[in-house]
This record gives C-alpha cells, structure tokens and sequence, in this order.
C-alpha cells in the first residue's frame, strides 16, 4: 500500500505538459478541480475521463503509474460510497431492517468516487510533470502580490514544495523500516485492528528520527549553498510563457467550456 502512493514523484519527460510553464500547469490544475464539481452528468465524467486518459498518454507517464497512485485511496472512496447509499433518502432499492440503500444514494456514491479518482489522477499530473524547483518557483510567482502586505511568499513556497517532494522520501524509507522489522518477526498484517496499529508504534520512532535526520541534513545542505531565502536571490532558468503554455491552455479550456455548454443546453 505504501509503495503504491505516487503523489509527489516527477517523471522526466519532454511532452506539451512537461515543457509547459509551472504557472500555467498550477492554475489549469486548480481551475480542473473545481470544473470537476461542476459537472453534473455521466457524461461530462465520461468526457473528463477520456480527456485525462489522452492527457496521460501524450505526456507519456505509464498508465500503471497513474493507476497505482489511485489504489490507497480505494478503502476511502468505497467507505463513504457505501455511507453515501445507505444515508441518502430517496427511492429504496430493497429494506433489510434498518438497511435502505437508495437510487439516489448509489447515484451520488457513483459520482463521488468518479470525483475522487479524477481529483487525485489530476493533481498527481502535475507533480509527474513538473520538477520541484520549477513548482517552487510557479507557486512563488502565483502568490507574489501577497508580498505587498509582508507574507513570507519565497518560504512558504519553498516549505510546500519541500513537504511534498518528501513524500516519496518518506514512503520508501516507511517500506524500508517495514520490512527491517518485519525481518526480525514483527507482524503488520494479523490481529484485530487495534493490534495492528499498535504493531506499527516500532515503524512510527524511527521514521520520526530517520525525518529529522533528513530535515537536518536538508537545512545543512542549504546553508552550505548559501541559501538565504528570497533576499538577493536570483534564478538560473527564468519561467516565461511561451505558445506550448498557450495551446495547452486553449486547449484545456477549450474542452471544459464545451463539456459545460454542452451539459447545460442538453
């Protein structure tokens, strides 16, 4: 399970995507996540769904990859869409005591996972594609006018691109304390759950110790490249719009005004 969380790796490539603009892949990635909401029918889902399928393809991440990013949040998504069609009233499908799934509840059970699956597939898109330097930099861009009022834009870029690059990180050293004690006899997959998560207290100490380590060896790499914030900094590659930012944007836009025109006159 814990090697199947993807979210936060780059894959190099030289696709439309990869080459575009970190600005435009950030703000086309949230305005996506709110066109999600906004669809209301099985086929705009159909339509994002194709839409994202192609956009995988042509920026030639694996789609196993992709797919094995979604598997850690299935127990999620099939949680709340079994809560989702037994709590929403409406027209039962059949009663058993206290249990009266409905229609309407399996319908938005439906939806919901679609959403969740979409979101998280689009999100990790952006982090397949863009390096965690360049994601810095487009964050700090996009949140530059906060600097007028004295928000520390340069660090909190840096710390939340930092958070997410260790991700991975992180993972992979869990698998690797996982299996060190599995090797010495410890049992992760028996007993009820409490038992479980107990069996986990030898994993969490020294991964908080293996974290700090990395924090510290992070912070002292830092300062002996003279790292001193935002003050005086400057940029070896200076991020520019080019017309790949302005086909991928007319292009992503392009298909969202369709699906919602389409959705709204049909």
């Amino acid at each position: 399970m814990i090697r199947d969380i993807t979210i936060g790796q780059y894959i190099p490539g030289d696709s439309l995507l990869h080459k575009a603009d970190p600005r435009t892949k950030i703000t086309l990635t949230f305005i996506m996540m709110i066109f999600i909401f906004m669809i209301e029918t099985y086929w705009g889902y159909l339509s994002l769904a194709i839409f994202t399928a192609i956009t995988i393809i042509g920026s030639k991440i694996p789609v196993k990859f992709v797919l094995k990013g979604v598997k850690p949040i299935l127990f999620i998504v099939i949680f709340a869409a079994i809560i989702n069609t037994f709590t929403i009233s409406g027209t039962p499908i059949f009663e058993l005591g206290f249990l009266k799934p409905t229609y309407e509840g399996v319908n938005v059970a439906i939806k919901m996972a679609i959403r969740l699956f979409l979101l998280i597939i689009i999100a990790s898109l952006l982090t397949y594609t863009t390096t965690p330097i360049s994601l810095t930099d487009g964050i700090e861009k996009l949140l530059g006018p906060l600097k007028r009022i004295n928000v520390p834009v340069h660090e909190i870029s840096m710390m939340m691109t930092i958070a997410l690059r260790f991700i991975p990180t992180l993972l992979e050293e869990t698998d690797k304390i996982i299996k060190a004690q599995s090797s010495r006899g410890a049992d992760f997959d028996n007993g009820n759950l409490i038992a479980r998560a107990k069996s986990f207290i030898p994993v969490l100490i020294p991964l908080f110790i293996s974290a700090f380590r990395r924090a510290d060896e992070l912070a002292t790499a830092m300062e002996a490249r003279c790292y001193r914030g935002s003050e005086g900094r400057t940029r070896l590659k200076q991020l520019n719009f080019t017309e790949n930012d302005a086909i991928v944007a007319a292009i992503t836009i392009s298909f969202m005004v369709w699906v919602l025109v389409f959705q709204y006159i049909s």
